[in-house]
């Protein structure tokens, strides 16, 4: 199978008012990411609030997606848990559904050593046929999975890919290095997108995508085809949006409420994310408005 490249969105999990998922509202956001030109989607990332789900709701939305995708672009599903038998549980039904991979960052809350995410990992690995991304996310989890454990879950079956969001860019270089292409690596960061690609990470799990998948995508069409100035223009334009989203607080909050504004399916986070202040919706229109998204 030919390694998946691109800028894939890690999508919303679009909710109504009263906080219940719209899977409606999720064909919608699929339909408009195809007609964008993205390549690929991720379901029941972090972005699609995976821990505010319950275990049903995880099934639905990547059963939804899959389905609804029908080949037409690639369908990652998120299948991250706390405990190694319900990470097991959630893969296998990506598999079984036909998902084109699975996304799985480490265990969080009981904070893992290396030994632990090892077997971890290899315990998954072992039990299904499907491509598997590593995600790497320390400020999120508490652990921080350094480019040479990640090298060695590299080598375990079925692990394919890597998306680190450290936010170190010498990660970057190590991790292009130590798995001598085995594994490809993804961006995981929205404020440093092009110089991950031009580090030599081959795709992007992003959030901008949410709100501007053309853009994304070509970004990294640009890296790709060698037009360094053209993708310094555009991520420059990018940017302020890039920025809010990596570094402010709120970042679902603010995908939510960007798409509200663009009038697509989003609805309100699930609590106890609240909504945005006054302050906060200001400063979004103002960029939005500077992109002409809205």
């Amino acid at each position: 199978m030919e390694a998946m490249k691109g800028s894939f969105a890690v999508l919303i999990t679009p909710m109504t008012l009263n906080q219940e998922v719209d899977l409606e509202g999720l064909k919608k956001n699929i339909d408009w990411m195809i007609a964008e030109g993205i390549p690929g989607i991720c379901v029941c990332g972090s972005t699609g609030e995976f821990p505010s789900l319950t275990k049903e709701e995880r099934l639905a939305i990547a059963e939804t997606a899959v389905k609804h995708v029908n080949g037409r672009i690639k369908c990652l599903v998120g299948t991250a848990a706390e405990t190694t038998a319900e990470t097991i549980f959630l893969t296998k039904h990506a598999e079984e559904i036909g998902a084109d991979g699975v996304m799985i960052i480490n265990p969080y809350y009981c904070l893992p050593t290396e030994d632990e995410i090892f077997a971890h990992y290899k315990a998954v690995s072992e039990v299904v046929s499907i491509p598997i991304m590593v995600y790497n996310n320390p400020a999120h989890t508490g652990v921080d999975m350094k480019p040479e454990l990640i090298a060695k879950i590299g080598t375990l079956k079925n692990v394919e890919y890597v998306k680190d969001a450290s936010g170190d860019l010498r990660r970057t270089s190590d991790l292009v290095r130590l798995v001598k292409g085995k594994v490809n690596v993804f961006c995981g960061g929205e404020d440093l997108s092009l110089q991950n690609f031009i580090l030599g990470a081959t795709g992007w799990i992003c959030v901008c995508a949410n709100i501007v998948p053309k853009q994304a995508q070509m970004l990294y069409e640009l890296v790709r085809d060698g037009k360094l100035e053209e993708s310094r223009e555009l991520f420059e334009k990018l940017y302020p949006l890039l920025d809010m989203l990596e570094n402010t607080p709120k970042a679902i909050q603010k995908v939510k409420a960007s798409l509200n504004l663009m009038g697509r399916p989003a609805g309100p986070a699930r609590l106890p994310r609240g909504p945005l202040n006054e302050k906060e919706e200001a400063e979004l229109v103002d960029i939005l408005k500077s992109l002409q998204l809205i």
